[in-house]
């Protein structure tokens, strides 16, 4: 069952899917109309699960469960993954590349791959202060409070 993203726990279980690209305002309307689909019917063992989703900065898909309510099961964990394989079918895009890391510049949200992140800072374009995003969080909480850190203050302070 589909409930609002804020009435979810700060325990709520979390998935961040980063697009490759930015989405187009017909793509954003078509991903929220599917996402509000799959959350009314997602289930574990036959159990609707507490789910929501947001799509943030044109580029992010996330999914909550309330997993107080009911534990999300492996098979329809499958389900949403299924479900984001489906949607980078339909708009050619892909959501499961997690060799890419999103920053923001300028308030412009950009992706650079794993292999060019030593050369952006050494050139500059990445900096301690520059906010990157933490598509690792596991629930609301950390959503809230560490999605979108300062990349000198997340796993990139290696490159410093």
């Amino acid at each position: 069952m589909h409930v609002p993203f804020e009435s979810q726990p700060k325990s709520a279980r979390v998935w961040v899917y980063q697009a490759d690209r930015a989405l187009n305002d017909q793509e954003y309307k078509l991903i929220e109309k599917n996402a509000m689909a799959f959350c009314e019917q997602w289930a574990a063992h036959g159990v609707g699960l507490k789910s929501s989703f947001k799509i943030l900065h044109h580029r992010f898909l996330i999914l909550a469960v309330d997993e107080q309510t009911n534990m999300a099961s492996g098979c329809s964990i499958d389900s949403s993954v299924n479900f984001v394989r489906s949607l980078e079918n339909d708009l050619q895009l892909n959501f499961l590349d997690r060799t890419k890391v999103a920053f923001v510049v300028n308030n412009e949200v950009f992706v650079a791959s794993f292999t060019d992140l030593k050369s952006k800072v050494q050139n500059g374009e990445i900096t301690e202060a520059t906010m990157t995003f933490n598509n690792l969080v596991e629930n609301v909480g950390e959503f809230e409070e560490n999605w979108l850190v300062e990349a000198g203050n997340s796993w990139l302070k290696r490159y410093f």
